[in-house]
């Protein structure tokens, strides 16, 4: 597969799939086609971000049924870059693109290969319920006790909540509280239940949007850029080091619902494999598209 069928909108899947496992009907899967690798070790670094964490499960999960042996590791933002940078990961699905990650693609892209976008249409901004009566950043004054519930410091969409506050002159005694994702969305799912204000730094892909009904702020001012893409990026050498590996890395791509089952069922209590070899087995026709051509 080339990057012009990722334009296709051709939805991940998984490994299992990767191809039809000889443990299925041989009768109807002759062509089934075995692991293409021995054990080889690879590591995907991710920022733990609910996305970041569903789209590298699958892909991992993918890669061991080639017969890889594969470490996942979560890092800060920018640890993570690093780490695929200076070799000490081999890949990353993580790269949000061109406002996001700006800063770690300035310092670190010119000693990694990039592979291109494995999602499209990812979004960031200020989100609130439905229920607030607003629409509109510029239209802001006093709500949620003039606090912006955060993620992480120094993650892209918390950076761009503290330029809009020196963008709108409204927001003038405004303040971005950060914490985690994790406890982000705790907090938004308190708020929620009891119908108060809570304005929070969010992204989309995200599960959140399919548990509750929100809504992006209009941004006016632009401070949170366009639509960006969700990016991969692979250490120098890769593809001559994991001619496989690299293959169905640079094949990688899927939509946003998809990625949003799996972060939903993360969130509903199950664990990223679990979550990721449910959504694998589930659409293992993708994955052989993913996959053809690899080991042959």
């Amino acid at each position: 597969m080339t990057t012009n069928w990722k334009r296709l909108g051709l939805t991940a899947a998984s490994a299992s799939a990767l191809f039809l496992a000889a443990c299925g009907d041989t009768a109807d899967n002759e062509e089934a086609v075995d692991t293409v690798v021995d054990g080889d070790e690879i590591t995907l670094s991710y920022v733990s971000w609910d996305s970041e964490i569903a789209s590298t499960h699958v892909v991992g999960e993918v890669l061991a049924d080639m017969g890889y042996d594969v470490t996942t590791t979560a890092l800060d933002n920018a640890i993570m870059w690093e780490a695929v940078a200076s070799g000490d990961a081999d890949a990353m699905v993580s790269a949000w693109l061109p406002a996001t990650h700006e800063a770690q693609y300035d310092e670190y892209s010119d000693r990694m290969e990039h592979l291109g976008s494995n999602l499209e249409g990812a979004v960031i901004g200020l989100v609130v319920p439905e229920y607030m009566d607003v629409d509109s950043i510029a239209d802001l004054s006093d709500e949620a006790g003039q606090t912006i519930t955060g993620i992480e410091a120094g993650a892209g969409v918390v950076a761009a909540a503290e330029n809009a506050l020196e963008d709108y002159e409204n927001l003038d005694g405004w303040n971005v509280q950060t914490s985690s994702s994790g406890a982000m969305t705790t907090e938004l799912s308190t708020a929620y239940q009891n119908e108060d204000e809570i304005i929070v730094t969010g992204w989309s892909p995200h599960w959140m949007f399919s548990s509750y009904d929100l809504k992006y702020l209009e941004d006016p001012e632009g401070s949170f850029g366009e639509a960006e893409t969700i990016d991969t990026f692979v250490r120098e050498g890769l593809s001559d080091d994991l001619p496989e590996a690299y293959a169905l890395l640079d094949n990688f791509f899927w939509e946003t619902d998809h990625m949003e089952e799996v972060m939903l069922e993360i969130q509903e209590g199950a664990e990223p494999e679990e979550a990721a070899r449910n959504w694998v087995d589930a659409n293992q026709d993708i994955v052989s598209e993913w996959t053809e051509g690899i080991g042959e």
